[in-house]
């Protein structure tokens, strides 16, 4: 069975995102979408609600499964027995960190390749923090988000007002 780990914040997941899976779900056996937690970044849902928002959206996708980490996303991969790291590309800045992230990768462990999937050009300007500016300034989000992300951002915006 090939395995494939999609990290990222997911901080909310986007239609971008749900395109990059769904392509790697024709290219894998199993796709475990992983809540990669970063020190360095604030996320704005906690990590069980992420957890919890993917798997709302990804329950009718079989081969998929949702899970989370605090350390190295490549450490992670070796402990699941999966053969590849997915991302997405949309920009040319894209590609220069994730060349960083994907030679540093390399050198923790080279039996774990980097399988890269261009955005497709509807989703390239799509990404978590551009959808969530979007909602806070009262702008409809209902085609960059499955409609459970709305839910969760309202829900956690009001929880928030009280």
């Amino acid at each position: 069975m090939k395995i494939a780990i999609y990290p990222g914040s997911f901080d909310p997941i986007t239609n971008g995102h749900l395109d990059i899976l769904k392509r790697a779900l024709k290219v894998f056996d199993k796709v475990i979408v992983l809540v990669a937690n970063n020190a360095n970044k604030h996320s704005f849902f906690t990590t069980k609600e992420r957890i919890e928002m993917i798997k709302s959206i990804t329950k009718d996708m079989p081969n998929v499964q949702v899970d989370s980490t605090n350390g190295l996303v490549v450490e992670y991969a070796k402990q699941v027995g999966a053969t590849a790291l997915v991302r997405g590309l949309r920009a040319v800045t894209d590609f220069e960190y994730e060349l960083q992230m994907a030679t540093t990768n390399e050198f923790i462990d080279s039996s774990v390749d980097m399988i890269f999937f261009m955005t497709h050009l509807d989703n390239t300007f799509i990404s978590s923090s551009t959808v969530k500016e979007l909602f806070f300034q009262g702008i409809d989000i209902s085609r960059l988000v499955p409609k459970e992300v709305i839910e969760f951002l309202e829900k956690k915006n009001n929880s928030r007002s009280n």
